[in-house]
């Protein structure tokens, strides 16, 4: 049984949106900063993790290990509390739709957690990944632990960088934050640390497993892969991956969370309730 009906978590949802609207941009970027670190971290267990497991013996379990691992970047960003561009490419819009900020705030804040997500995805990358040994590179041996780090990091960055058409990229980033933002929605419903990390992981595992795109996940695997040293992986192969899933991302959010539910729980409300729109700290995914 829920701590929140539906209506009640789209009213939270709603709240939460604009309340990230009206910190000062220093702040938001520091927050960014902090989700796009925690991604990071995700990211890297999650290589770690699905390291070494031959496909010939373990099939597709591999994306199932990869995807409960990275559940740990998300339940940092909404426990710990920090701003991720996907979460609110889900809750701003579904603020604006609201009547309580305007398109120009929507824009203002995705740019900046934009920004502040992939500097601290960066910094995870590169120092903590990469300069760490964590992740080896093509001279390390093969049956050390960075040396198998650096295969799986190998495997998922050229896949995402060049594995895959345009239009494939954008469809997998459209079904990627539909489900991440179904599990900041869910979230929204439990009042419990428990509660809350319960609904993040089962959307956020299906993503991962499924191969989806994530365009702050990507902020870190493919400069991490860039700076271990993987071959035929570009900066403009990274960018474009960028710009496609985020757009796919953008569309996930806006168009079958965002819209759907306000449609469902908003659009014909007066707003009366509006004083018992009240979101928690922990709500900022």
């Amino acid at each position: 049984m829920t701590a929140r009906e539906p209506k009640d978590m789209a009213q939270a949802a709603a709240a939460t949106g604009a309340k990230k609207t009206t910190r000062t941009w220093d702040r938001v970027l520091v927050s960014a900063f902090l989700a796009g670190a925690y991604i990071g971290f995700g990211a890297l267990v999650a290589i770690i993790v699905s390291a070494g497991l031959d496909p010939g013996t373990w099939g597709t379990l591999p994306t199932l290990f990869t995807g409960a691992a990275f559940t740990l970047g998300l339940v940092l960003v909404l426990i710990a509390g920090s701003d991720l561009a996907t979460g609110n490419m889900m809750l701003v819009p579904l603020s604006a739709m609201r009547g309580k900020i305007s398109g120009g705030d929507v824009v203002k804040n995705l740019t900046l957690v934009l920004l502040g997500n992939l500097v601290g995805a960066l910094v995870v990358a590169f120092f903590l990944a990469v300069q760490t040994g964590v992740i080896g590179d093509a001279g390390s041996a093969a049956d050390s632990g960075a040396g198998l780090a650096y295969e799986r990091l190998t495997e998922i960055a050229q896949g995402k960088a060049t594995g895959h058409t345009a239009w494939e990229t954008f469809l997998r980033g459209v079904g990627c934050n539909w489900l991440v933002c179904l599990a900041v929605w869910m979230s929204l419903a439990a009042t419990t640390v428990s509660g809350k990390v319960l609904a993040i992981f089962f959307p956020i595992m299906a993503f991962v497993a499924m191969g989806f795109d994530h365009v702050v996940a990507n902020m870190f695997f493919l400069p991490a892969a860039i700076f271990a040293g993987v071959p035929d992986l570009g900066w403009g192969d990274t960018l474009l991956n960028w710009l496609l899933a985020g757009a796919g991302n953008l569309v996930g959010a806006v168009v079958f969370v965002s819209t759907s539910y306000w449609y469902l729980f908003l659009k014909d409300d007066p707003g009366e309730n509006e004083a018992a729109e009240q979101a928690e700290p922990a709500e900022r995914g």
